[in-house]
């Protein structure tokens, strides 16, 4: 009963650690910012040394407000972004960047340099492309290597190892990177973001040798064991466990992607008919199932990538939080919003909530005339399309803070649209979707969690432990430590329900219509890209 367990998640922009006891309760969690790069246009940079120091901070400070002695803690399970670390051969960055600053050896998963290189591989129609739903997006792993092995060859032959994010950090707490062998990965990330069949234990590896990444695997560095998630990766080293103020025996889990960390860790007892949706900076949407569906646009099938005997398709949006975010930043009115939120000492979420809630008193629903289209950063599903870009009608010369809420508003309702689009494409496919897990960010924001409910149409059920990616991570380690028989008991054992949202029957019509706005819009843009492209080449020819 004195056993305690560490989630750690590496995000976009931050390192969290929590604590957690055996019921999945957290006792403490401690969080520390990472840094982005970004020196051109759709390159985004970290830094490993940067974020494996801001993961020690977070883990003595979690473990001191936890009140827990250091020799309490079994085990330690990791959950990062799919983002690519690049490696020399005595475990040291190598510069991806082109500033060739080796501290700069991460590309970030929303990093877009290497969209080109992700269209070749989609034309090449190889077989492997139906477990990624038939495209090929820049965010995977594949597409980036090429890119570096064409555009940076110097940098792609100093790296003598090229591994997952959450790869590297379970690599450096076990010690694994001094070049005496290669360290092993998980099925998670190899699946998922490497073009791996897990199913078939085997590398595609005529396709690489097609586009010219056959040397990837001649280093040697290259060919760790792929492992089970949870499965022990090895204890602490000394250099990582003396940093952290924890005993080398601590267990350290093989780990997992940030997204797949959430949806383990609200899955429970029944995981049949639900879809696991991570609402943060981007969203990710994961579903299981006994046998493989293939869904056009959508990632997937991976075999054994969250649970060791299911298979998962993974949807997602490339911008919800981080849109968001950026159509309140766009307003006239955001500082008007932000001097009122800081004089309230109340989140700005709240003064816009606040706001809608008056103005639907008086008005009715808002955003009749006003929608959005949420493509500000292409379209990761299920239209597979990253040359799409965000657009919305309905605008005004109106600028003040109610303006500002509306369109707030047909934010949170276009986002919620991406979810449905995306449901919808999985009930096709053999799917059956019945309810929504939600998790992540969206969990602060009360309206955006109603919305949801009635743009989808579906109940949301909301978790008991509202940090479930760092839930996951200590579920992976409370696995590898020995103290569940699978992460599956894992899960049903410290993974609870608070509440669940129901739809709103009154508001279907106004969604449906809405929705049908939606989906329209989507090929709008395509005509005016056809009518400009039309254009272009008339203007061309005179």
């Amino acid at each position: 009963m004195n056993k305690h367990y560490l989630g750690i998640d590496v995000g976009s922009g931050s390192v969290r650690a929590g604590v957690f006891d055996v019921a999945g309760r957290c006792l403490a969690q401690a969080a520390q910012k990472i840094n982005q790069y970004r020196p051109r246009a759709n390159f985004v940079e970290q830094s490993s040394d940067d974020i494996w120091a801001q993961c020690v901070s977070c883990v003595k400070q979690a473990i001191i407000e936890a009140g827990i002695a250091p020799d309490q803690v079994a085990a330690i399970g990791f959950d990062a972004t799919c983002s690519l670390v690049a490696l020399g051969k005595d475990g040291r960055p190598v510069s991806v960047s082109p500033s060739n600053d080796d501290d700069h050896n991460i590309i970030m998963w929303m990093d877009h340099r290497a969209v080109a290189e992700a269209a070749e591989i989609a034309n090449t129609g190889h077989a492997v492309l139906q477990y990624i739903g038939g495209q090929v997006s820049p965010e995977l792993e594949i597409p980036k290597l090429l890119w570096l092995s064409r555009q940076r060859p110097d940098q792609f032959e100093r790296a003598a190892c090229y591994l997952d994010l959450t790869d590297f950090m379970v690599a450096r707490a076990v010690g694994a990177l001094d070049g005496s062998s290669a360290p092993d990965k998980s099925v998670c990330t190899q699946v998922c973001k490497w073009l791996y069949l897990a199913h078939e234990t085997r590398w595609p590896q005529d396709l690489l040798n097609q586009i010219g990444l056959s040397a990837l695997f001649d280093k040697a560095l290259m060919n760790g064991d792929i492992r089970a998630v949870s499965a022990p990766a090895g204890t602490l080293c000394a250099e990582a466990a003396d940093a952290m103020g924890l005993p080398r025996t601590v267990v350290v889990a093989t780990g997992m992607i940030d997204a797949h960390a959430g949806a383990l860790g609200m899955l429970g007892d029944d995981p049949t008919g639900s879809l696991a949706v991570i609402a943060g900076t981007s969203t990710c949407h994961i579903a299981l199932s006994s046998e493989p569906c293939f869904v056009p646009g959508v990632w997937g099938p991976y075999w054994g990538a969250v649970l060791p005997d299911a298979w998962i398709n993974e949807g997602g949006q490339s911008a919800v939080g981080a849109l968001i975010d950026h159509v309140i930043r766009d307003s006239a009115a955001y500082e008007t919003l932000i001097h009122e939120a800081n004089a309230q000492k109340i989140s700005h979420f709240d003064i816009l909530n606040a706001r809608i809630k008056a103005l639907e008193a008086e008005r009715g629903e808002l955003t009749g005339d006003v929608h959005l289209l949420d493509y500000h950063h292409g379209n990761r599903s299920p239209l597979a399309d990253t040359s799409l870009t965000g657009m919305i009608t309905g605008l005004t010369l109106e600028s003040g803070l109610d303006a500002l809420a509306v369109r707030y508003l047909a934010t949170l309702q276009a986002v919620s649209y991406g979810t449905r689009h995306i449901v919808e494409a999985l009930n096709a496919n053999g799917h059956s979707v019945k309810r929504l897990l939600v998790c992540g960010g969206a969990l602060k924001n009360e309206r955006w969690l109603t919305e949801m409910a009635d743009a989808v149409d579906l109940p949301l059920v909301l978790p008991a432990e509202p940090e479930t990616v760092l839930l996951g991570s200590a579920m992976l380690a409370a696995t590898a430590g020995g103290d569940f028989p699978s992460v599956q008991a894992a899960s049903a054992a410290m993974s609870h329900a608070k509440r669940t949202i129901e739809p709103n029957p009154a508001r279907r019509a106004f969604h449906e219509a809405k929705y049908r706005v939606y989906r329209e819009m989507h090929e709008d843009q395509l005509k005016y890209r056809s009518l400009m492209g039309n254009t272009a080449s008339v203007l061309s020819r005179l």
